[in-house]
C-alpha cells in the first residue's frame, strides 16, 4: 500500500511518500481503508523528536491520527461494525509507529466510531483529535455546565473551533480570542470575539466583568499566563497546548481515545450543532506541505490529506 513514512526525526523534508506492508489485523482490530486524514501539531513535534522522552517511536513511523474511511475488514473479535461501514478514528496507540497516513490502518476498536453521516470524508477527518480534546477538555476537565460563561483561546483554530461549537451545544456562553479577521466566523458559531495582543484581559473583562467560569487555552504563551486574572470566584483552567498549566492551578489535557466521546461528537454534528472548518486539502503525495501549512500556526480550521 501506499503511505507517508519517515526514518529518522525532522522536519517535513523527512517525509518519503511510497510503498509500504499493508498493516495484519488483530482480533480487536479494524482494518480501515483510509479516505481523508487530518494533520495536528502533535504529529510534527512528535516527528521533529520533542516527544522522544515520552513516546517511543519504532521507525519507519507512518505518520497521523486521524482518519476518516471505510470498514474494509474485521479481526474476529470485532463485532460494532462490518465491512462497509463508515467510520471516523482517533488512532493512537502506546507507541508511535502505525499511523493513519497511507491507504489502510488496522485500528484498535476502542479508537473508532461511525461517521457523521452528514459530513464529508475530508470534514470528518478532522473531527476525532481536534474534537476529543475539546470534548474532554470541556465535558472533563472543566465540568462545563449550562448557563456558564467560558472563554476558548485559539477559538478559531482546529481545536478551537470545534470547542465554541460544544460549549454553546453545552449551554454556556463563550467568549473566544482570535485575530480580528477571524472574528464574522466565530460569531457565526456563536461565540463573542475577542482579539489577541495587547489589552487582551481589559477586553475580555469588559464582556465579563465578574470574571469567567472557565478557560480552555489553547495557545499557551501570554494568554494562558492572562488567564488565571480572568476567572471568577471558583472559576476553572485547563489548557492543551501548555503542561505549565499546572503551576497556574488548572489541568493540562492530553486527549485518550474514547469510541463513546467519538460517537457523542458524531450525534452533536448529525443534529447540525457540530461542524468542520476544512482550510486545506492535499493529497496524500503532498502530506509535507499540509504539515508546513499547519505548522504557520494560522490556519482557520482543520489542514486535511486525502487518500484516492
Amino acid at each position: 500500500m501506499k503511505a507517508i513514512t519517515y526514518r529518522s526525526y525532522g522536519g517535513p523534508d523527512v517525509l518519503e511518500y511510497g510503498e509500504v506492508p499493508e498493516p495484519k489485523l488483530g482480533a480487536d482490530q479494524v482494518l480501515v481503508r483510509v479516505r481523508a486524514s487530518s494533520v495536528n501539531p502533535v504529529d510534527w513535534k512528535i516527528q521533529a523528536g520533542y516527544l522522544d522522552s515520552a513516546m517511543d517511536a519504532v521507525f519507519p513511523v507512518i505518520p497521523g491520527w486521524d482518519v476518516a474511511g471505510v470498514v474494509e475488514r474485521v479481526g474476529i473479535g470485532i463485532t460494532e461494525f462490518e465491512p462497509g461501514y463508515e467510520v471516523i478514528g482517533y488512532v493512537r496507540e502506546d507507541m508511535v509507529s502505525r499511523g493513519t497516513f497511507a491507504e489502510y490502518v488496522a485500528a484498535p476498536v476502542r479508537t473508532l466510531a461511525r461517521k457523521p453521516r452528514n459530513l464529508t470524508f475530508e470534514q470528518a477527518a478532522g473531527l476525532p483529535l481536534a474534537g476529543l480534546t475539546a470534548y474532554q477538555a470541556l465535558t472533563r476537565a472543566l465540568d462545563v455546565q449550562p448557563g456558564e460563561t467560558v472563554l476558548v483561546h485559539a477559538a478559531a483554530g482546529g481545536v478551537g473551533s470545534l470547542a465554541v461549537q460544544i460549549a454553546v451545544a453545552l449551554g454556556a456562553r463563550v467568549i473566544g480570542t482570535a485575530g480580528e479577521q477571524n472574528h464574522d466566523f466565530l460569531r457565526s458559531l456563536g461565540a463573542e470575539p475577542v482579539r489577541y495582543g495587547e489589552g487582551l484581559a481589559a477586553r475580555v473583562r469588559a464582556l465579563a466583568p465578574e470574571g469567567v467560569d472557565a478557560v480552555l487555552d489553547l495557545i499557551g504563551g501570554e494568554a494562558l499566563q492572562a488567564s488565571p486574572a480572568l476567572l471568577g470566584p471558583g472559576g476553572r483552567l485547563a489548557s492543551a497546548a501548555e503542561p505549565t498549566v499546572l503551576g497556574l492551578g488548572g489541568r493540562f489535557v492530553f486527549v485518550r481515545p474514547d469510541a463513546a466521546d467519538l460517537a457523542a461528537l458524531t450525534d452533536l454534528a448529525e443534529i447540525g450543532r457540530l461542524k468542520v472548518e476544512v482550510a486545506a486539502t492535499f493529497p496524500l503525495r503532498r502530506a509535507a506541505d499540509a504539515q508546513r501549512l499547519n505548522a504557520e500556526g494560522h490556519t482557520r480550521g482543520k489542514v486535511v490529506v486525502t487518500v484516492p
